[in-house]
């Protein structure tokens, strides 16, 4: 007699139907394809227009530096560093290079320091703030040619509206156009007039996003605004510091409106007194018709650029530290600052 096994099957036990194949339907297929390629596909107009607009210009740059490029066939001859040698020796270039630094530090410094207070004054609780803030970009949307042409009738030799006034004061009129250096003021300030007040709202959004947390324990522990302002804003505001310096040495270093306006030839000066290096480029290239050193100039500024750029970076990482109230308070011991000040004032009231 055998014994059999009476117990149920159990669930694993169980025999499993078996399922059919899963078959992937081409609209699937499509649909993970297009998971994959579309966030690519929509980001990829702005790359395409990079490379036309901006990378292929600068590689046939870097390309017709290197030649003597006729204009006419559309071709050149292979010369090497001949045009960036050519360009390095003329006294003309060594004369545009130090105009252009000299405008770029007359402009850049009054103009960030000016932008910082601007910016400061904007933060606090006045009385208008949209109007005031939409005030300091009015400058910006004017056109470059209207700038030069108001900057032009103020800086006149003979009857700028400066040198009226100081006449009526018994001073002798300043030579904007024949003295070097009364040139580059004069041209800083038309710079400083167009992008001080684009710099500030840049300055005041960032200082927009500081915690105000911050400046309520500060206040709290006696810190005045000044002191608030060097221990709090200034370590918050590096990023955009950084940025700011950044672009301004870009575009101080490729100033030319605001010196092609200055006058009516927009030659630079008799003398080369406000010659700076992008009117020496466009008087080469458009001027002389000599694509090929113009572009040797072009990549010579480039160099120029990347390394003030560098060396601003570096100095300003240096100055504007992360240090101050901002990394000595955590969030939680500025709340309870905070909350004991309010029920301090609660107390003093009843």
């Amino acid at each position: 007699m055998t014994a059999t096994d009476s117990r149920p099957a159990t669930r694993s036990e169980a025999p499993r139907p078996e399922r059919p194949a899963r078959v992937i339907s081409f609209s699937h297929r499509m649909s993970k394809w297009d998971l994959k390629i579309s966030p690519y596909l929509y980001i990829s107009p702005f790359f395409i227009m990079f490379i036309v607009v901006g990378l292929f210009p600068i590689a046939y740059t870097a390309v017709i530096s290197f030649m003597d490029w006729d204009l006419v066939r559309n071709r050149g001859e292979f010369i090497g560093f001949d045009q960036y040698i050519w360009i390095l020796t003329q006294p003309h270039f060594w004369t545009a290079l130090r105009n252009t630094f000299s405008i770029f530090l007359l402009s850049s410094i009054p103009q960030l320091i000016l932008a910082l207070f601007i910016a400061a004054v904007l933060d606090r609780n006045i009385r208008s703030k949209t109007f005031w803030r939409m005030s300091v970009l009015v400058p910006f949307v004017v056109a470059p040619v209207a700038v030069g042409l108001i900057f032009t009738a103020i800086f006149a030799d003979n009857f700028g509206l400066v040198n009226t006034w100081l006449g009526n004061l018994g001073l002798p009129g300043i030579p904007w156009h024949k003295d070097v250096f009364w040139s580059h003021v004069a041209i800083a300030t038309m710079v400083n007039y167009r992008w001080t007040g684009y710099n500030a709202l840049i300055l005041l959004a960032a200082m927009q996003a500081v915690n105000r947390e911050y400046y309520e324990a500060a206040t709290v522990d006696g810190a005045g605004p000044v002191r608030q302002f060097f221990s709090i804003t200034m370590p918050s505001l590096r990023p955009t510091l950084i940025f700011v310096i950044i672009t301004s040495t870009i575009g101080g270093l490729q100033i030319f409106d605001e010196p092609r306006v200055f006058d009516q030839f927009g030659r630079g000066g008799a003398g080369q007194q406000w010659l700076t290096i992008t009117l020496y480029l466009y008087d080469i290239g458009w001027g002389q018709w000599n694509f090929g050193r113009a572009a040797a100039m072009a990549w010579i500024l480039f160099v120029i650029i990347l390394g003030i750029g560098l060396i601003n970076l570096l100095i300003t990482r240096t100055l504007v530290r992360d240090e101050g109230m901002r990394r000595e308070i955590t969030k939680r011991q500025a709340r309870e600052l905070a909350k004991q000040a309010r029920q301090g004032i609660k107390e003093g009231s009843r």
